[in-house]
């Protein structure tokens, strides 16, 4: 089965990762060094980067002479890594059902954050392991618990408010960004796909939004306007509201923000979990 809700997701909410891609990556870019120290990429290592984004994992291995493959089901996305990245191949691909094993094989598989959508997550890690070498180590970032990151809370709940119907939390495991919260369900995926050597660790990063002496407010609104939830209190709220009384509202959201300043700017904890595994062969 491959993830057509996730494909139709992503056709749209890749143009605002791709236009404020410089936001993210600094968000996220603990998370990012923390991968790629993992597995520990080399001169004329090949790497596969699953849901690869605008391609900061790729752009930094080859800092360290790696290369490789990155795949992404959204083609802005695609287009964008390879533009960043021109030494490496990108490809519109499903890595749940998609043939990665004809590029193979990788020295390793990694991923930040771009794993936790599949339908049926045993097929895809399988299907990614038949891509890997033998020996060929697997490392990825995802996200822990909702309760435990200011990430999906902080500014999001002010607008949640407004809405007439608050959405409903995921069921444990559901696709999306907090599907491998719990550390057992991991686990069970990679030992059910032929994964071994498995462990999963506590990394916490601090996400820091302040760029060139701002206060990170501004950073903090354009990415929360750019997440699934943002797009979904923006499509319900702007009409019924006004641009008036819409523009009041995200004038609340910087207040939100600006009460939980940290020395000054937008900065919390992002609390993920770093997995790991290795394919046997």
């Amino acid at each position: 089965m491959a993830n057509e809700r996730m494909r139709d997701y992503w056709r749209t909410g890749a143009e605002g990762w791709v236009e404020h891609r410089r936001i993210f990556d600094a968000e996220l870019a603990g998370f990012a060094d923390a991968v790629l120290a993992a597995v520990e990429p080399g001169p004329g290592d090949r790497l596969l980067d699953v849901g690869c984004g605008t391609g900061v994992l790729l752009e930094l291995a080859s800092e360290r002479g790696a290369g490789g493959v990155g795949v992404d089901i959204a083609p802005a996305m695609v287009e964008a890594a390879a533009a960043r990245v021109p030494g490496s191949t990108f490809l519109v691909a499903d890595a749940q059902t998609d043939d990665l094993a004809a590029h193979g094989p990788f020295d390793a598989v990694v991923s930040r954050f771009g794993v936790m959508f599949f339908d049926d997550p045993v097929m895809a890690f399988a299907n990614l392991r038949r891509a890997a070498a033998p020996g060929a180590p697997l490392a990825f970032a995802c996200w822990r618990g909702i309760e435990e990151n200011a990430m999906f809370t902080l500014g999001t709940s002010v607008l949640v408010e407004h809405l007439d119907v608050a959405p409903e939390p995921p069921a444990p495991g559901a696709p999306g960004p907090t599907a491998f919260a719990d550390p057992d369900h991991v686990r069970a995926i990679l030992d059910a796909s032929g994964w071994g050597d498995i462990g999963v660790a506590a990394v916490d990063v601090l996400c820091d939004y302040s760029f060139d002496g701002s206060d990170g407010v501004e950073e903090r609104l354009t990415l929360l306007l750019n997440t699934s939830a943002g797009r979904n209190a923006a499509e319900q709220l702007e009409p019924r509201l006004g641009p008036d009384a819409w523009a009041d509202l995200l004038d609340e959201v910087r207040a939100e923000l600006r009460r939980h300043l940290v020395d000054g700017r937008v900065a919390f904890t992002g609390a993920s979990w770093l997995v790991t595994a290795r394919n046997p062969g």
